[in-house]
């Protein structure tokens, strides 16, 4: 069971997940505006917690994100939990997932106490997986958004995944 505490950090952000100063920020920020982050075991029966979790969360908090860009981020926070169980709970028991909401985009990001920075990789077509964070780039990529991977202080990683909360228009040929 997971349970998402708001950070006492309220922020309104710009480009990618960035602290900013802009119009909304003078009025204060929009009401479902936030960053909430809960720890969870590095355990597979986290993966479908942490995405509930997040799913009721900006559901809760009122979000306007169109529900395609839901379903891409709900996506992602499954891909980046999964990675954390599979490669970093031996030296990473606890994971901590981080939401954090603007004006006009949603961040999630995934930390863990493991100090290899995964990349994408090219998987071969008869491979059941090795694709997760090649999936995250791709809807990312695809909607607009920016994600990458960041060493923490603590000599763990974070990777992060910020999406428009308005789909991205179609793609010029």
């Amino acid at each position: 069971m997971v349970t998402i505490e708001r950070e006492g950090r309220d922020r309104t952000m710009g480009d990618h997940g960035s602290a900013a100063t802009d119009a909304t920020s003078a009025a204060g920020p929009l009401p479902y505006e936030g960053v909430w982050r809960f720890t969870a075991p590095a355990m597979d029966a986290s993966v479908p917690q942490a995405r509930h979790a997040v799913r009721d969360l900006l559901a809760r908090q009122g979000v306007p994100a169109a529900d395609e860009v839901v379903q891409g981020l709900l996506l992602i926070v499954s891909e980046l939990v999964t990675n954390s169980v599979r490669h970093a709970a031996l030296l990473s028991p606890m994971i901590a997932v981080e939401v954090a909401v603007g004006a006009e985009w949603v961040r999630v990001s995934v930390e863990d106490n493991h100090p290899y920075r995964p990349t994408a990789l090219e998987a071969d077509q008869g491979q059941t997986g090795g694709r997760g964070l090649l999936l995250v780039r791709e809807i990312t990529k695809e909607a607009g958004g920016a994600c990458d991977a960041e060493h923490t202080a603590g000599g763990g990683k974070v990777i992060w995944a910020a999406l428009p909360l308005k789909p991205a228009g179609p793609v010029p040929p």
